[in-house]
């Protein structure tokens, strides 16, 4: 039974041994993802372990959903693998889930729509306050044109684009980790699914064209634990999480990891830059329900 081998590792924590990492570490489910194990976020995610066998046996549930959220760069994924190690390494089947899998567009058209939602709102509100011309769209033209129209420097030399840049911020609020941008129905049909006991679940895989989407049955017959790596598991429209695990960071070190990784080519600029200020907000919201929220460092701020 869960709930007795859950009791044993926690009765047994102070001798506990932890397995070393090994090359075929489960990792998350998203198609092509490389996760590299690094050494300085292993006592981070064993810490992490100890505190999430303790709530565990607190809640006695049957089956937990374990949601870990952050930025880009927080340790989402090793830190989930390290947990879905240990976990099945000490008899608690675990079953790493990428929420990644779950936006409604593949990144290349996802991008596009967030750049079109910040432009079209932004062009409304000049419409709006009445400060659109003919030669002010021409000057937004040559704007996009260098895709600087999101830069407040250039606010310098035109001063009617802080309007365009503010009208444009709030419609990019209103899609950014919302339901318009992620399928939080389909992530929560999953969890529940799980949680009622269903041995077979279909989970969706994509990739990054428009042809790689695809559904694997996976058997979850005799699967104790899900976690759910996702910078939006923290996310209000997400239900039945047992236990919310925030990996905090800041925007400067998540814009240092996407140029790290070049995952975006564009990944300095202004745009990016406004992007990752938006999702700070709202994890920094997200963040004041967490159970567990963990620094860069491996400090535990709550519990």
């Amino acid at each position: 039974m869960l709930k007795e081998r859950l009791k044993t590792i926690l009765d047994q924590q102070d001798s506990f041994c932890f397995p070393a990492p090994v090359e075929d570490m489960p990792h998350g489910d998203m198609p092509g993802d490389k996760v590299i194990i690094s050494d300085a976020l292993i006592p981070h995610a064993q810490t992490l372990f100890k505190l999430l066998v303790k709530l565990m046996c607190d809640k006695g549930e049957e089956k937990y959903v374990i949601s870990i959220f952050g930025g880009s760069g927080s340790g989402k994924s090793v830190t989930t693998s390290l947990l879905t190690y240990y976990f099945n390494e000490a008899g608690i089947k675990t079953y790493a889930m990428s929420g990644d899998n779950y936006p409604r567009r593949i990144p290349e058209y996802n991008d596009a729509e967030r750049i079109s939602i910040f432009r079209s709102e932004g062009l409304k509100g000049l419409v709006k306050e009445k400060l659109y011309s003919v030669d002010v769209q021409k000057q937004l033209s040559a704007l996009w044109e260098k895709e600087t129209d999101s830069d407040p420097k250039e606010t310098e030399e035109y001063p009617w684009l802080k309007v365009y840049q503010e009208y444009g911020r709030k419609g990019l609020k209103g899609y950014l980790g919302e339901e318009k941008e992620q399928d939080f129905d389909q992530v929560n049909e999953i969890l529940a699914s799980f949680k009622r006991g269903d041995e077979k679940i279909w989970m969706k895989r994509m990739g990054r064209s428009e042809e790689q989407r695809w559904y694997d049955e996976v058997d979850f017959s005799d699967t104790d634990v899900l976690i759910l790596e996702w910078t939006h598991s923290g996310a209000e429209q997400v239900k039945g999480v047992d236990i919310a695990v925030c990996l905090r960071s800041t925007p400067e070190e998540t814009k240092a990891y996407r140029l790290f990784r070049a995952r975006d080519g564009k990944a300095d600029s202004a745009f990016v830059t406004m992007v990752l200020e938006i999702e700070q907000e709202k994890l920094d919201h997200r963040m004041e329900k967490a159970d567990v929220i963990l620094s860069k460092e491996g400090e535990v701020l709550r519990p």
